[in-house]
């Protein structure tokens, strides 16, 4: 990935770490965004230990509900890069945890700014940048909550399966420009978010989804590691083609998809779609 600049979005710290420490292992250079100045400058450091000479990693800060923010982000990116070759919108929040008539419906409205808004209104801005140069990359971090009812978890639930379809549809927006849109599932990591989940107890977000959480927290380490190289494999020219998907970090034949391209382009494989009767087998109508 020699050559190749990357703008991250809630890079300090866990998932968003990894993806960066990834991409700047496999020689691109990297931008990274988040809202606490302390825990961005210790993640310079550390990448700078391991970034060649000619490699660029700079960090703002930067909260993305903020559009004067993410419009400063923009020009800042032109600053330090002399192009921008993909951006990756991994910050996210899991919102309040109960039913939605008891959650603070500020703080549920905040997870729909940070999730959604979030994501779109950073792409909106570098559109422009990637279509003038009819090339860019962008990476959306969904999860469980696009393609699974979350009972207790709504404002999560709700603006991830809003950024799939989001991302579905700037895909085709923009497919004639050679730009790539597409979002990943990183399966349950070992973060901060999850940590959240955990603490808030089974009484609050259900019995079914903290024990899941659970046994598949044991193996986070995996899955942040496949999700970070994930990630990268969609950044690099390797995926050039792979657009408009919804990919598993840990069920998809992903380091392949792009031998696949032509058969993903004419089919709905890894995309959100409507269930019908007669595809569970039924003869309702």
């Amino acid at each position: 990935m020699n050559g190749i600049n990357i703008v991250i979005t809630g890079a300090s710290m866990g998932l968003g770490a990894r993806i960066a420490e990834e991409l700047v292992r496999q020689g691109a250079s990297v931008l990274l965004c988040a809202r606490g100045a302390g825990p961005l400058d210790e993640m310079v450091s550390r990448l700078r230990e391991i970034a060649s000479s000619a490699q660029i990693v700079e960090a703002m800060t930067c909260d993305i509900t903020n559009e004067m923010q993410v419009d400063a982000l923009g020009v800042r990116s032109l600053q330090v890069f002399s192009h921008v070759d993909g951006l990756i919108n991994n910050a996210g929040v899991y919102g309040p945890f109960g039913p939605i008539e008891d959650v603070d419906w500020e703080e549920w409205k905040q997870a729909i700014a940070v999730n959604l808004f979030g994501t779109v209104y950073p792409s909106r801005i570098f559109i422009p940048h990637f279509k003038a140069r009819r090339y860019g990359k962008i990476v959306n971090i969904s999860g469980g909550g696009a393609t699974n009812p979350l009972p207790c978890i709504s404002s999560y639930a709700a603006s991830k399966a809003a950024m799939v379809r989001m991302s579905e549809t700037l895909a085709r927006e923009v497919s004639e420009f050679g730009i790539d849109i597409n979002s990943i599932a990183p399966g349950v990591l070992n973060t901060r978010l999850t940590q959240e989940l955990l603490e808030a107890g089974a009484q609050t977000v259900g019995e079914t989804l903290y024990g899941r959480i659970s046994s598949m927290a044991k193996d986070g380490e995996s899955s942040i590691r496949k999700a970070s190289e994930l990630v990268a494999y969609l950044c690099s020219p390797s995926s050039d083609g792979v657009t408009g998907r919804l990919i598993s970090a840990l069920w998809d034949p992903w380091p392949t998809l792009h031998e696949r391209k032509n058969e993903l382009a004419d089919s709905d494989i890894y995309t959100i779609r409507r269930i019908v009767p007669k595809d569970r087998g039924k003869d309702w109508g």
